[in-house]
Order: structure tokens, then C-alpha cells, then sequence
């Protein structure tokens, strides 16, 4: 089933509402190189709805250019992401009282992270209203520059963040990755044989739907346990 594209203030999203009460609504973010309507997305969005969430996916500033332009060009610059989380959160704010929740792949996951951060005081005014952030394949470095990290934020979050990653993403390999010294209110899963995509060696056994589903499955169980379910 093909979700159609709505328009909040102006605003594409693609929302995928889950099969009973939601109990909270769940920000998606997209990749650097990928839509929101990228397979990934798609495929993440609906697995994630399940039971409780009304997932709403939307586009930064350079995606919507392309999206009416068709033309490629570089992500913006993470003050202009989350300069635009801010517009995001506010729109969906203004709809729902349910908690919300921020996540996203690669860069939206980075960008979501740093929403929870302690230290980005733009957020305070929904401080109580954002209980979790998720992320769908962290890119704690830039492939083949392992020393060039992006986790200074991480060691001293408070809010809980989950991390969801492949032990063959070349972002981050588990025995890089463990020594960080990350905060306790981040935790991560590991998918075996999952790249950045989260794609299995076909040896694995595994498809890229089963990590799909087991990363969607693992969020919502994280989120029920920070809004205090059992």
C-alpha cells in the first residue's frame, strides 16, 4: 500500500498510523543521500506503526528542493537540520499531546540524537514532551576515517537514545564503537551482518526485512519501556 503525501504548513510528510491507540508519535528523518520515500523508509515507517506509534516521516530543506527541482545537491549543514527539526516538532506538536518521539537513519538518526542532547537549549520548550530518541544506523564516523567521530554528544546525553546498527557497517564496527565511553541512557543493538542499510551477507541467512523488522520491534519496545509500559 502506497501512503500518500500530505502537506502540514507547507510541509511534505508521509504519516503511517498504527493498527490500535497510539500511545506516542515517532518524528522518522531520512538518510543523507535517500527520501523519506526511499524502500528503507517506507519499509521502517510501516514496521515501526505497529501497535503504537503514528509515524510521521518529513523532509529536510535540501530534499524538498530536489523534490521540486530534481536535482541532487549536498545536505545542509547541521544547524539548518536542526533548525528545521525545530519547524517539525513544532507542526506536530501543535497536533497531537501524546509524547514524541525523534529518530531517523544515518544523518536524520545523528541529527535526531543531537535534539535530545542536553546542551541544544532550542529544544527546551518540548523537553518533557520528547521522551526517546532512535537511530537506524548511527554513522559514528565517516567510512575509512575512524578517528573522525561524531559522539562527543553521546557520552554525556541523559535523554534516552537507542541506537540501532549492523556489525558490518563501515560507520561504526563494534569493536570501535565499544570504545567510546558513551553515556548510560544510550544503549545499542547490534544486527548481525547488517550494513548501513542494514543488508545481510547472504550466508547470514538473514534478509534486510527480518533486520528491518527486528530494529522496529527493538524501538518499540524501547519507547514502551521509556513511557513506562512493561
Amino acid at each position: 500500500m502506497i501512503t500518500p503525501i500530505e502537506y502540514w504548513a507547507d510541509m511534505p510528510v508521509l504519516v503511517n498510523h498504527c493498527a490500535g491507540e497510539a500511545r506516542a508519535w515517532f518524528l522518522l528523518a531520512h538518510g543523507a543521500g535517500a527520501s523519506m520515500e526511499s524502500d528503507f523508509m517506507a519499509a521502517m515507517a510501516q514496521k515501526l506503526a505497529g501497535d503504537i506509534f503514528t509515524v510521521v516521516r518529513f523532509e529536510f530543506p535540501y530534499m524538498q528542493q530536489r523534490r521540486i527541482t530534481g536535482k541532487k545537491s549536498p545536505p545542509n549543514r547541521m544547524p539548518r537540520l536542526l533548525e528545521h527539526w525545530q519547524e517539525v516538532i513544532a507542526i506536530v506538536a501543535a497536533r497531537t499531546d501524546l509524547p514524541l518521539v525523534v529518530g531517523g537513519k544515518s544523518m536524520g538518526g545523528r541529527s535526531a540524537s543531537l535534539v535530545m542532547a542536553d546542551e541544544q537549549q532550542q529544544f527546551r520548550q518540548w523537553r518533557q514532551r520528547l521522551i526517546a530518541g532512535v537511530c537506524f544506523g548511527y554513522p559514528f564516523h565517516p567510512p575509512a576515517k575512524p578517528d573522525n567521530t561524531r559522539v562527543e554528544h553521546l557520552k554525556t546525553l541523559r535523554k534516552p537514545l537507542c541506537i540501532f546498527h549492523g556489525t558490518r557497517d563501515p560507520f561504526g564496527k563494534p569493536e570501535a564503537v565499544s570504545g567510546y565511553g558513551l553515556s548510560k541512557a544510550v544503549s545499542i543493538n547490534w544486527l548481525e551482518s547488517g550494513d548501513h542499510d542494514f543488508k545481510p551477507l547472504k550466508r547470514s541467512g538473514l534478509t534486510q526485512g527480518q533486520l528491518i523488522g527486528c530494529a522496529a520491534a527493538g524501538a518499540g519496545e524501547f519507547v514502551n519501556r521509556c513511557l513506562g509500559g512493561d
